[in-house]
């Protein structure tokens, strides 16, 4: 559990710090973070996330839908904040899923 614990906490840091990184480079669509984004959903899934951390997982999906919307907006700044923000719920998810399957 400890080591969970820190794994989450160490990604969040990463994502706080790919958000500041991030806002000096918002000309551009967010086509990695996305991608990444739902490949870290699939990967929460495919691990039974949606049962062991349903919630986490459902606020991956609400940041990811919030990034797709503002993608076709073209407000590349929130929708690269989101999908980061998508794929770190994500890895939590999976994360707690994992623990608990084991």
């Amino acid at each position: 559990m400890f080591l969970s614990s820190r794994i989450v906490r160490i990604l969040a840091s990463i994502g706080l710090l790919s958000l500041v990184a991030l806002a000096g480079c918002v000309t551009s669509a967010p086509v990695q973070e996305m991608s990444d984004a739902r490949q870290a959903i699939a990967a929460a899934e495919e691990a039974d996330a949606a049962a062991l951390a349903p919630a986490v997982l459902d606020e991956a999906n609400r940041y990811l839908s919030q990034a797709e919307q503002q993608l076709r907006q073209e407000d590349y700044g929130l929708a690269r904040a989101n999908a980061v923000r998508a794929k770190n719920r994500a890895v939590e998810a999976l994360t707690t899923a994992q623990a608990e399957s084991d």
